[in-house]
């Protein structure tokens, strides 16, 4: 019995009345389902019933453990509360399929099911009983801190119907459809003495010409000598196309720009600074999926990745990408377990950039 794996949930009052005899009684193994070749049949791991507490532990551990020999990174809170969501179905043929590399985790049963779906990831809405708030919390927190914790990395959480009763409860990190749109990587520096060779794109070598003295250097140019007499034991001058040594500390240090024709190629004779991350460009139209969301939002108010998946199609991590975006780009804010458009949003549909 591992009482620590359950911190805030009280064994009760000494003395107390207890459940009922087979109340919460275990009595199907779990089957943990391991897709490690989409082309072959999944290895199962079974994990035997024994009393409740036990159960959810050995149940979450071995799921985590096999999630993470896939290279998975769900975290073990998340996993944790998805078991837990067993309580509700009476521990009724529990299956859990970890699939994508670990980074999908299915925890199906054929218990009661779950009526309002939306409901149900909405803080503080519970159908716990009291004997099942002996081993739980109880308290409408478990799936909707999962689902909030999925969304926030990007993935989702959704609640599908069993074929014959019971629920399905998806969790996943792994990347489908559509994804974010990717700054393209900055030009990378022609190939110089020292530097990396193989480079498969051709590129232009900077104008020859020097720069005054104390401007920015295009990255292979001469560096021009100073107007001031040479610090001690450095030479007068360099040959031609010969980068100058980094400054003696008596000599004015400038520091290296941000060259806007060659950006990430360092300043000879400087440390090279890396430029900012530009902002999310908007000078492009939004693909047709992160508009239609947008259109939703502004229409209805407020939406999620499940509603989406339900009303247009396509599954709900797309759609949790899709509306992640729009955080991004400050057209929806995130409140709860819903998105709400911004004001950017809602003036970017009536003219949006063409």
């Amino acid at each position: 019995m591992a009482d620590s794996f359950y911190p805030f949930v009280e064994n009760g009052p000494e003395g107390a009345p207890q459940a009922p005899e087979g109340a919460m009684e275990v009595r199907s193994p779990a089957r943990v389902a391991v897709y490690d070749d989409a082309a072959a049949a999944p290895r199962v791991v079974v994990v035997e019933p024994s009393d409740v507490r036990t159960y959810l532990e050995e149940v979450t551990a071995t799921v985590n453990r096999l999630a993470k020999e896939q290279g998975g990174s769900i975290p073990f809170t998340v996993i944790r509360e998805c078991v837990e969501n067993l309580v509700h179905a009476y521990f009724t043929a529990p299956t859990v399929s970890i699939l994508d590399g670990g980074d999908t985790i299915r925890f199906s049963d054929q218990g009661p099911g779950i009526a309002d779906k939306r409901l149900a990831l909405e803080y503080g809405t519970s159908s716990a009983t009291e004997e099942m708030k002996r081993y739980i919390r109880g308290v409408g927190s478990g799936l909707p801190y999962a689902s909030q914790y999925m969304e926030d990395k990007g993935g989702s959480l959704t609640i599908e119907d069993n074929i014959q009763g019971g629920c399905v409860v998806t969790i996943s990190l792994a990347a489908e459809g559509d994804v974010w749109p990717v700054q393209a990587p900055a030009a990378p520096y022609a190939a110089q003495a020292g530097a990396p060779t193989g480079n498969p794109v051709p590129m232009t070598q900077p104008p020859a010409a020097a720069a005054p003295y104390g401007a920015p250097q295009p990255y292979g140019s001469p560096y021009p000598a100073a107007p001031t007499a040479p610090a001690y034991g450095q030479p007068a001058a360099y040959p031609a196309g010969y980068p100058a040594p980094y400054p003696s500390p008596a000599a004015p240090v400038y520091p290296a720009p941000y060259l806007s024709a060659y950006p990430g190629a360092p300043t000879p004779g400087l440390q090279a600074q890396t430029a900012p991350a530009p902002a999310q460009p908007m000078s492009e139209p939004l693909n047709s999926r992160q508009l239609q969301a947008l259109q939703h939002l502004v229409t209805a108010g407020s939406g999620g990745a499940s509603e989406l998946a339900d009303l247009y199609g396509s599954s709900a991590p797309t759609w949790s990408r899709a509306l992640s975006w729009l955080a991004k780009a400050g057209f929806a804010v995130k409140q709860g377990q819903r998105y709400v458009p911004t004001q950017a949003g809602a003036a970017y549909l009536s003219a949006p950039p063409r």
